[in-house]
């Protein structure tokens, strides 16, 4: 047969009855024997269910969310969290100038990985993930302690699928992924709001605490584009090498992935199916800085 078609997109052609019938009377048509598809855990999902019905694939982990299982990192994963440590920066000397409180909050769906490298990165205060929830009491209780010591300024960065330990589920609504629509959650927004009114009643922190500002900063899709770190060129350069590999080798139904500084074979399936979240002792090492 001929080549391999190479895509990177996010696709409801699972949602359609006859979807997969279709890709495979394209490939047929333009005599392809294969499918390399570039992305998330969304686009990888749907070329792991294409290969269930005996498609050739080869998946590519591009994601900022880096939370695919089998691969250390995923491209795209390295430049968003530069970018918003770069934001975080700037954010401290305002925060700092103006005695305020600021939620500064990042994307990467479901998993902590952007907003716990950034924020570590760039000296936050507290950083707020999905795999480690909190009370909104131990949230509050930081921004007081320092408040009582004289730092009238707090660096907060959330992940945007945080919720509230004690705090109820808001119902946000899905995508055609069934994924949580975040953006609708107003995150950071409910979050300065809660702490700036619990700071303006407290009795404990006297009678300037009335002018306690808490202020959000929703980072969003800035975090998703610009020029990508050497990293990332170099990573996904790698990653495509090692695919064209597999082409040749016709050595399909893998995704390619990092493992150390080695780029290998990985189990597709398992990419897709089990999510890589943010781990304990990379949380516990963080949290030792979160005063």
């Amino acid at each position: 047969m001929g080549g391999t078609i190479i895509g990177s997109s996010r696709t409801n052609v699972m949602k359609d009855p006859n979807g997969p019938e279709t890709i495979i009377e394209v490939l047929k048509a333009l005599d392809l024997e294969g499918v390399v598809a570039i992305g998330c855990d969304d686009t990888l999902g749907v070329a792991n269910e294409l290969r269930k019905r005996g498609i050739n694939v080869i998946g590519v982990p591009k994601t900022i969310d880096n939370d695919l299982s089998c691969t250390d990192y995923t491209f795209g994963f390295e430049t968003a969290s530069n970018i918003a440590m770069e934001a975080i920066d700037r954010l401290q000397t305002t925060a700092k100038a103006h005695s305020r409180c600021i939620v500064v909050e990042c994307m990467g769906r479901h998993t902590g990985w952007i907003a716990l490298q950034a924020g570590l990165a760039a000296n936050a205060h507290l950083v707020l993930i999905p795999e480690f929830p909190k009370t909104f009491e131990e949230i509050v209780s930081l921004v007081r302690r320092r408040y009582l010591r004289g730092d009238h300024y707090t660096i907060i960065v959330v992940a945007e699928g945080f919720e509230l330990k004690d705090g109820e589920s808001i119902d946000v609504g899905t995508d055609a992924f069934g994924n949580k629509l975040l953006l609708q959650k107003n995150l950071a927004k409910h979050l300065s709001d809660m702490i700036e009114n619990a700071m303006r009643n407290d009795p404990l922190l006297g009678q300037d605490a009335q002018y306690f500002e808490c202020r959000p900063v929703v980072l969003g899709h800035v975090q998703r584009g610009g020029a990508p770190c050497a990293f990332d060129r170099v990573l996904g350069t790698r990653l495509g090498i090692k695919a064209g590999e597999l082409v040749v080798e016709r050595d399909y139904c893998n995704m390619v992935g990092m493992e150390g500084n080695r780029i290998v074979a990985a189990d597709l399936d398992k990419a897709v199916t089990v999510r890589k979240e943010v781990d304990k002792e990379f949380y516990d090492a963080a949290s030792l800085y979160f005063k």
